[in-house]
């Protein structure tokens, strides 16, 4: 899939205006494959990724951390972790453009590959189904799913709320297409918005997401990891400056 189009590389993103991120977008969207090419049991590594950015003086900073955790005991078997300078500016619509660098240079570090990549934000629950799990699809070369906390409106786009029971979820649908899912993995709590990022289906997301939740929070546990993580370093690296 990969290898039949030419895939831009971090470096070269800062010459890019909006219009040319739309038109890489569209043409990386007709590529997307919903389809789940593996069985849950298959599964034996599953990495969450999550950013966090803050400022020093005039210039924007962010660190992604990528936690990787054992399918099977839940344990935590790896933490990476990137810092640096932002260097694509805000675009909405365009945010993946602002993260894959440190996205993709954290990945590189990882001493073994994951078999899924679960990221807090979205996949194709997006404008032009190219959110950053489904745009990282391609330079990680894995399936990739986004879970989101809050819902990222699609014009067009309609829900209704799950049933408030666990693991109840209902389909956000556009001209008859599922872009994602809100399901509601406890009791009393809001939904997480849940997206396919490539070569998984929505079902195979459904049933991640509900499987690496469990009572501490009502996000999966690798994006927990990772978004617990990126505060851990975010202070660290403020302190150091």
């Amino acid at each position: 899939m990969v290898n039949q189009m030419k895939i831009l590389q971090p470096k070269e993103f800062d010459t890019l205006s909006e219009a040319d991120c739309i038109k890489i977008q569209e043409m990386l969207s007709t590529k997307v494959v919903q389809h789940s090419s593996f069985a849950m049991d298959t599964l034996v590594r599953v990495a969450g990724v999550d950013l966090a950015y803050w400022m020093e003086e005039d210039q924007e900073m962010a660190v992604c951390c990528i936690v990787v955790i054992d399918c099977k005991t839940k344990e935590i078997l790896e933490r990476q972790h990137s810092v640096g300078k932002v260097r694509f500016p805000y675009i909405p619509g365009c945010l993946a453009f602002r993260e894959l660098p440190l996205v993709i240079e954290t990945a590189a570090k990882l001493r073994q590959k994951p078999d899924v990549f679960l990221f807090d934000g979205n996949g194709i629950l997006h404008p032009r189904g190219m959110g950053l799990a489904t745009h990282a699809s391609f330079y990680l070369k894995a399936p990739t799913l986004g879970v989101a906390k809050k819902y990222f409106h699609v014009d067009n786009a309609e829900f209704l709320m799950p049933e408030n029971l666990a693991g109840s979820y209902s389909d956000i649908v556009k001209d008859g297409r599922i872009l994602g899912r809100a399901i509601r993995t406890h009791q009393d709590v809001k939904p997480v918005f849940a997206s396919v990022g490539n070569e998984i289906d929505i079902d195979m997301v459904t049933q991640l997401v509900i499987r690496f939740t469990e009572l501490e929070s009502h996000i999966p546990i690798p994006t927990r990891y990772a978004d617990l993580q990126t505060h851990v370093e975010r202070e660290k690296y403020r302190k150091v400056q």
